[in-house]
């Protein structure tokens, strides 16, 4: 199995819940996921790599794009990442 990087970019105060969520669903995997949030406004260096992003979006390994986040994208998405 190999480590899944999940990046958030939290757009607004309603994304916060999205966030926890990607939190409480990468810690049940352990140190095989990290997980990095950004908060427009305070972190800019997602900007670089990914773009003006202006809704919440997670990002799979620097490439898989999620914008419609469930907690069930968010699980199915990463088991599917860890089975690579």
């Amino acid at each position: 199995m190999a480590k899944v990087q999940v990046e958030f970019i939290n757009t607004c105060p309603s994304c916060d819940g999205y966030a926890r969520m990607i939190e409480s669903v990468a810690g049940k995997f352990g140190a095989e996921v990290a997980v990095k949030i950004y908060y427009t406004g305070k972190d800019m260096d997602y900007i670089r790599k990914y773009g003006m992003v202006t809704k919440g979006t997670m990002i799979i390994n620097g490439k898989k794009r999620i914008d419609n986040i469930t907690r069930s994208i968010i699980e199915k998405t990463i088991e599917e990442e860890l089975e690579r």
